[in-house]
């Protein structure tokens, strides 16, 4: 019989070791429908551009589920998400407006709807005009009445939060400056994507520049933010560099050592520890 107690297996289930851990920065290998290492009401902020299931081709996993596969998955995850944030949490979703690929689908209006049933609240929307945005060119029937295809060039920032908007607990310390505040709260953002080279390969990156806005916009120094589908880790960069405490989430390891290794590169994040 395994003398191990229960409190020693609880122990062990719930407070696994992150894959990296380094000044306030943590990346756990995990998958979070699974993951028990963080604790409920704790996030203050959460970032992500989730699986668009448009099939790419990620490291370890082919994203073409069915789209009502795709919507009952991110069902699951926002709602687990809703459960690790605070009570003045917020949550910030990048986001298709829609997509083409077997079948027209409004993919923005419907994970709207889905976060809002889990029982977050719609604060706003924010449209990222992505500059090189070439993989969104949809033509149907060229030059023809017959069966055009009309889809927009952006990507959306959805913003929801858990219960109340105004921020009241936290540092209450902002480092946004007076033009970036004026900027980044018109609507309409406009810069480039990121490539794949420059996010050590990974399919669908996103660039630093927009966790960044995002950080500053919506969190305080010293919150935490959580990006439950970390990839090649530019939350993380940028929570680090602004002063909050960062939690990746990635369940494909090359992703995570893709992110550690951007983390030390741009984030500057020397001698770090490494726990497999």
């Amino acid at each position: 019989m395994d003398s191990t107690s229960l409190a020693e297996r609880v122990d062990e289930i719930t407070f696994q070791k992150p894959y990296f851990e380094k000044d306030g920065i943590s990346i756990f290998k995990d998958d979070i429908l699974e993951i028990t290492s963080i604790p409920k009401n704790s996030v203050d902020l959460i970032i992500t551009s989730p699986p668009y299931n448009i099939d790419i081709h990620y490291n370890s996993h082919v994203d073409d589920l069915t789209y009502e596969d795709y919507l009952e998955f991110t069902q699951k995850w926002i709602a687990k998400c809703f459960d690790l944030a605070k009570s003045e949490g917020r949550l910030l979703l990048n986001i298709p407006l829609d997509k083409n690929k077997g079948g027209q689908k409004s993919v923005g209006a419907d994970i709207t709807k889905i976060a809002k049933d889990t029982g977050w609240k719609y604060h706003s929307t924010i449209v990222w005009n992505e500059g090189n945005m070439s993989r969104r060119t949809a033509w149907g029937s060229f030059m023809s009445a017959s069966a055009p295809y009309v889809i927009a060039p952006v990507e959306l920032i959805l913003i929801l939060y858990k219960d109340s908007w105004k921020k009241t607990k936290g540092s209450k310390v902002n480092d946004i400056t007076k033009q970036e505040f004026m900027d980044w709260t018109n609507g309409v953002w406009t810069f480039n994507g990121q490539s794949k080279k420059g996010a050590g390969g990974h399919p669908a990156p996103f660039p630093i520049e927009l966790p960044t806005r995002c950080i500053k916009l919506f969190s305080f120094v010293g919150d935490t933010v959580l990006d439950p589908f970390l990839g090649s880790g530019s939350t993380l960069i940028a929570s680090y560099l602004h002063g909050r405490k960062g939690i990746g989430v990635e369940i494909d390891e090359k992703y995570c050592n893709i992110a550690i290794e951007r983390l030390q590169k741009g984030g500057n994040l020397n001698q770090v520890s490494l726990l497999k």
